[in-house]
């Protein structure tokens, strides 16, 4: 059997495709919006309108396709699909492996300001006996990674992980953290591979649970469940969309960059400790870059398939994840909770299902925490990992 190649990557945009993208902008269609109408219906288009002036006068992606390109990437076959993925090594005397999940509406650059502090502590003041070697790959149909050929993809993921880390990259045992969609695989990777997985980490417990019916909850979890249907109702028609109709929604997101840009970037507003000031934890740069990353390789159509797969996964399918969750998951996790995530559900909730070892309330920080609170992350990751180095 041939074992498929790990071939270094760079991200080279076509320069047809950024003229593209410059006509597109330009000729923006904008909606009529109420004035003084702020962000309370959604994306406030006065702010999205200097956004884009921005993006047109100011913001520069091969600057931003440079900086990305300072890590370590690698695309490889696992399994049949293509992954991208960012590899960079330690600077210590033994690097421990850890392997990062993104989510949505971020990315692999979610974890942009975290990869440094994790292979590199000493620069950081830390020690360098803390490093890592550090794997970030882009979920099947996300940035560069190969879009799935088929539904129900993200049950896979998991075991896609296990491939790369172990067959392609050596590594067999290793550490996982994740958040958002992140979290999902990293819980999978934990209950179908706990061989290998020393340890995990989140940074919240992952969506789907709340569907578990509880016949005995605490007073704090009934009082988590009841925020949980308030925000569906306030908060979560996003979900609903991507989980029943995504292809209804995608044609938009796919021909207008302004468009992807407001369903974004209200999400990383509302989501944020930024108490209404989006640009006091993201820069437009930042910004941008992370929607570039969806506009180059078209894959906003694709970002919501995990919705619709877990939405209408077969019976089949969850008889087979529900045998996996039978009992706590045997590997030690971590919770790492910031206040501003969009849920927060108490530590006996999260102890149905994991078998948790630190629980960590952390003073400040929203859902997209290796972006905003970058040191935070990294400390907690480094104190937790130690013991299983």
């Amino acid at each position: 059997m041939r074992v498929a190649m790990i071939t270094p990557f760079k991200i080279q945009v076509d320069e047809e495709k950024l003229s593209e993208l410059r006509r597109r902008l330009q000729n923006t269609r904008w909606p009529y919006q109420i004035p003084d109408s702020d962000w309370r219906s959604g994306t406030d288009v006065e702010y999205l309108k200097e956004l884009v002036q921005y993006w047109l006068d100011g913001f520069d992606w091969r600057e931003q396709e440079a900086s990305l390109n300072r890590f370590a990437q690698f695309t490889t076959d696992v399994e049949g699909t293509t992954i991208h993925f960012v590899h960079e090594r330690g600077n210590g005397p033994k690097p421990f492996p850890l392997i990062l999940t993104h989510g949505w509406p971020d990315s692999f650059y979610r974890f942009y300001k975290l990869i440094p502090r994790l292979t590199d502590p000493a620069a950081f003041g830390g020690r360098a006996d803390d490093a890592f070697d550090v794997v970030v790959p882009s979920l099947p149909g996300y940035a560069f990674s190969e879009k799935p050929g088929e539904h129900g993809s993200i049950f896979r993921v998991n075991d896609l992980w296990a491939t790369l880390m172990k067959d392609k990259l050596g590594y067999q045992r290793f550490g996982a953290h994740g958040g958002d969609w992140g979290g999902t695989v990293t819980e999978h990777l934990g209950r179908g591979h706990s061989d290998c997985v020393a340890a995990m980490h989140l940074t919240d417990v992952p969506f789907f649970h709340i569907f578990n019916k509880v016949k005995d909850p605490s007073v704090a979890e009934a009082k988590y469940f009841e925020h949980n249907r308030d925000w569906m109702q306030t908060e979560g028609a996003y979900a609903s969309l991507q989980s029943t109709r995504p292809m209804s929604l995608a044609p938009a997101m796919n021909d207008s960059p302004a468009g992807l840009a407001a369903w974004i970037i209200e999400k990383f507003r509302l989501w944020s400790d930024c108490g209404g000031d989006i640009e006091s934890r993201f820069t437009k740069d930042e910004l941008l870059t992370n929607i570039m990353l969806y506009w180059v390789t078209d894959s906003a159509s694709t970002s919501f398939l995990p919705y619709y797969d877990f939405a209408n996964a077969s019976a089949f399918t969850w008889i087979k994840e529900s045998i996996k969750s039978w009992g706590a998951c045997k590997v030690p996790a971590a919770f790492a909770m910031f206040p501003k995530d969009i849920s927060h559900p108490p530590r006996e909730w999260a102890e149905r299902f994991f078998n948790v070892q630190r629980w960590t309330e952390m003073p400040r920080g929203g859902h997209f925490a290796a972006m905003e609170e970058p040191e935070l992350v990294a400390a907690d990751l480094r104190d937790w990992f130690r013991q299983f180095r």
